[in-house]
């Protein structure tokens, strides 16, 4: 019984590491060289807790070989967020917009069901104009951060990229943080390496 047991064990392993493999993001379309790409959110788009250059927006553009406009406000929530963003999208004209909220309406402790709505209709709002986007997930504020589980729904739902991981592998280990909510420039970095490796999965670079 212990040798099929193992078997089966084994086999359950493959067959989970052959699926990992095959997933892909949703595609996303391919970007011209004068495209505009937009990073849109809070203090983590802003760059608090490094030098505007150590941003993640300033460095994915680095990496990707693209402008990436930082229209990062902190403090921000999603409300806030979607008042502003018809401003942002009239100004720039994206042809991706880059969407990381949440963290404040989690740290106020606003209804989860309330930040999934917003967040929908920033991203109605944006497919409704043709402009592709990427959503970025945020942790929920404990000892042991863990991605809101409402990220990936929306992402589920509306067939769009996510980066869902990287802000909570950043923000658990002290080398990457200015403070317990912030990276720091190596923190951005790995956070724009995140998202440049997801672009060019999606097709999108």
């Amino acid at each position: 019984m212990n040798g099929r047991l193992l078997r089966t064990a084994w086999l359950l392993a493959v067959v989970a590491a052959l699926v990992a493999c095959s997933s892909k993001p949703p595609s996303l379309p391919r970007l011209g060289p004068d495209d505009v790409i937009v990073a849109f959110g809070d203090s983590l788009t802003f760059g608090t807790g490094a030098q505007p250059a150590e941003s993640y927006p300033a460095v994915l553009g680095d990496l990707i070989g693209r402008d990436v406009v930082g229209a990062g406000v902190p403090g921000e929530t999603t409300a806030q967020g979607m008042q502003r963003l018809p401003q942002v999208l009239e100004r720039y004209r994206p042809r991706l917009v880059l969407l990381c909220l949440g963290g404040n309406d989690l740290l106020r402790k606003v209804d989860e069901p309330v930040i999934e709505a917003n967040l929908r209709a920033m991203v109605r709002t944006l497919r409704d104009r043709g402009i592709a986007v990427v959503l970025i997930g945020v942790p929920k504020p404990s000892l042991l951060p863990g991605t809101a589980a409402f990220y990936e729904t929306i992402a589920d739902d509306m067939q769009i990229p996510l980066e869902g991981k990287v802000l909570e592998t950043i923000l658990v280990k002290n080398e990457f943080k200015s403070d317990p909510i912030h990276p720091n420039a190596a923190g951005y970095r790995k956070m724009a390496e995140a998202v440049a490796k997801l672009l060019r999965g999606s097709g999108a670079i």
